[in-house]
């Protein structure tokens, strides 16, 4: 190799070092917020540098910036940016070609999402020609009460109550013996059926890319009296006898090498479904979850699950 070419490889950019450091530990802290002042001190790095990195960052929305405790987090640019990188790698990939085949069979928007930082991203989606996708990738949503119990509910009873004891999006009413069935059904079948009425469906489009403090308290409130109890809108067996069921959307989990919940894979309904018709296809993605968790490496808890 060119003795220019192994020179200019070893040179060192300090003002791209300070901004991979400030991305390295937010990243490694991806549950916190910090202030200027922080960031500055823990990363010896001036305040006015620091700022003008912030500044950056967040317009590139590589960052956000929480006007409130003017504390800075990570943002949804990242999502595409690893997106990206995901390609190279065996998750990315593997999920679409299994996503693509739901959709295919069933004329119908699958994602595959999953928890980064404080947010709910959807990381792909593939929806049949002709088709309008009900997300988009990139998509963001609160991961706090009530947006998010599919992220934990196959994850172990530790995983649910730390969700449990986030900062609720908006006021909630928490029915723990209701919470307890939806635990026990879902972990039998594999997977979960969410019905919504056509004003919860409107509110789930509304908070997207919505986070609790970006909400005046008083609109708060008043979203508040439209949500049901956590764990209303999933759909249980036991209590629907009728022939037909509004159904929204079906999820189902993967697993990491750990045996923890790693995405949520989506099939978008939006009808009204027979008992069989809901199984059928319920079944279908939790194959296609298990088949995912099987070719990246990931495995399935030794308890729940189907």
């Amino acid at each position: 190799m060119d003795d220019g070419v192994d020179r200019a490889q070893g040179r060192r950019s300090p003002p791209t070092e300070r901004v991979v450091q400030v991305l390295d530990f937010l990243v490694s802290r991806k549950e916190h917020r910090f202030g200027l002042s922080e960031l500055a001190r823990t990363l010896d790095i001036s305040k006015p540098t620091c700022l003008g990195i912030l500044t950056e960052l967040v317009r590139g929305g590589y960052l956000v910036r929480d006007p409130v405790a003017k504390s800075y987090g990570l943002g949804p640019a990242l999502i595409a940016a690893g997106r990206a990188a995901q390609q190279g790698f065996a998750a990315g990939p593997v999920a679409r070609r299994h996503l693509a085949a739901l959709s295919a069979e069933y004329q119908t928007t699958c994602t595959a999402s999953a928890v980064v930082g404080d947010r709910i991203a959807v990381l792909e989606l593939t929806s049949p020609p002709g088709v309008r996708a009900a997300a988009k990738v990139g998509e963001m949503y609160p991961f706090a009460p009530p947006v998010g119990l599919m992220y934990v509910l196959w994850d172990g009873e530790d995983a649910l109550q730390s969700w449990l004891r986030r900062e609720p999006t908006l006021p909630v009413r928490l029915d723990r013996e209701r919470l307890r069935k939806v635990v026990e059904e879902c972990s039998r079948t594999g997977y979960l059926v969410e019905t919504l009425t056509p004003v919860g469906q409107r509110l789930h489009t509304l908070m997207a890319g919505v986070a609790a403090h970006d909400l005046p308290a008083e609109l708060r409130d008043v979203l508040g009296e439209m949500v049901s109890s956590l764990g209303e809108r999933v759909h249980l067996d036991a209590e629907h006898a009728g022939a037909m069921h509004p159904v929204s959307l079906i999820a189902a989990p993967t697993y990491d090498a750990e045996g923890h919940q790693a995405m949520v894979l989506t099939l978008y309904v939006g009808a009204e479904l027979a008992s069989d018709d809901i199984a059928r296809r319920g079944k279908a993605l939790a194959a296609a979850a298990d088949a995912i968790t099987q070719e990246v490496g990931g495995r399935r808890p030794r308890t729940g699950g189907h």
